[in-house]
């Protein structure tokens, strides 16, 4: 089976529909989304759709518990937080509806799905480098753990450092160790580099890619700027931060 698994599309409809384009060119049998696909951008409701048609498994962002208020919206920071106000009034029931149907946490015999991590998934703390990682390692049932919440790429191998998370890479499992996969993110990626991120997982091969795309950003930004959501949600489009 090949699987693609993405994360963090944060209603940024161009980014969403650069990455499905791109996985159509790459025979994908099954869809898996990280959680997010609220906040930041101006098309909630129009990705919620995409992501409905992909009949992919979803799980939930810590944004999409916002959008329902099953998540406190005073744990946004402020640009995230005028984002989720216009997004809870531009969202409809049934968006609300499939946004509150999404569990925490997905698992089965090829990989285990969460936002955050696996010590507290309600709590969506961060997994940013080596040293978290080795303290989810243990909660791990499943060979792969994939993330998504902070919007970098990156691949943890249990027993040795990963590498560098800026880079388009790939990864050959080996069933001796473990491994954490960051998704990065469709919407709104932090690691430097602009492009859309995604992930496809190979399980017949064993192998794990860490993909980019680029996207219409000027599209996108003019869509936040009409929208009235902060300056900055724009420029950080373009800055990949």
């Amino acid at each position: 089976m090949r699987y693609g698994i993405f994360a963090d599309v944060h209603g940024n409809l161009e980014a969403l529909e650069a990455v499905i384009a791109a996985y159509k060119k790459e025979s994908i049998d099954k869809y898996f989304f990280c959680g997010d696909v609220v906040g930041y951008g101006a098309n909630p409701s129009e990705c919620i759709e995409r992501i409905k048609s992909l009949n992919a498994v979803c799980i939930a962002g810590n944004h999409d518990r916002v959008a329902i208020e099953k998540r406190d919206i005073e744990k946004l920071n402020i640009y995230a937080k005028e984002a989720m106000l216009w997004t809870k009034e531009n969202i409809s029931q049934g968006d609300k509806d499939f946004l509150d149907s999404l569990d925490l946490v997905f698992q089965d015999n090829d990989f285990v799905m969460v936002h955050g991590t696996l010590s507290d998934p309600e709590r969506f703390d961060y997994l940013r480098n080596f040293f978290q990682a080795t303290q989810i390692f243990e909660l791990i049932e499943t060979l792969v753990c994939f993330v998504g919440h902070s919007h970098a790429p990156a691949i943890f191998v249990e027993k040795a450092y990963s590498g560098d998370p800026f880079k388009e890479r790939g990864v050959q499992l080996n069933a001796g160790c473990r491994y954490i996969v960051n998704a990065g993110s469709v919407g709104q990626p932090r690691d430097g580099d602009p492009k859309a991120a995604y992930v496809i997982f190979d399980t017949q091969k064993k192998i794990i890619e860490i993909k980019r795309v680029a996207y219409d950003i000027k599209s996108a930004q003019d869509k936040i700027l009409k929208a009235g959501f902060p300056k900055k949600l724009a420029e950080r489009l373009v800055e990949g931060n």
